[in-house]
């Protein structure tokens, strides 16, 4: 479990590595997730290997919430003072992860 734990993180760190060495706008992680995706798309047999990792992560997925709920404690004054803002932004992000879902299915449906 550590040594496929170990190839998780060394996707993020490419990922870290990519982000900063180009100066991209896109957080690390998210570069590093993508070349999982393609890494696990070209290695069908890593999906077994890295699985029962992946499966115990998201299982304590829970407690990455606790820092966001300690950072909303913490800066409650000013999430109230710019409430608009914060509810537009999540009614705009939600209708707009809505929409390309439901491309992204209808696409692969065909």
């Amino acid at each position: 479990m550590i040594n496929t734990f170990v190839i998780l993180l060394l996707f993020q760190l490419a990922g870290e590595v990519i982000a900063h060495g180009f100066g991209m706008p896109i957080p690390g992680p998210v570069i590093g997730m993508l070349l999982l995706l393609i890494y696990l798309l070209l290695n069908r047999d890593a999906v077994e290997k890295l699985a029962p990792t992946a499966n115990g992560l998201l299982r304590h997925l829970s407690i990455l919430f606790v820092p966001a709920g300690v950072g909303v404690m913490l800066h409650g004054q000013r999430i109230v003072t710019e409430a608009l803002p914060i509810i537009v932004a999540l009614l705009i992000s939600t209708v707009l992860g809505m929409i390309v879902t439901a491309l992204a299915i209808k696409w692969l449906q065909k």
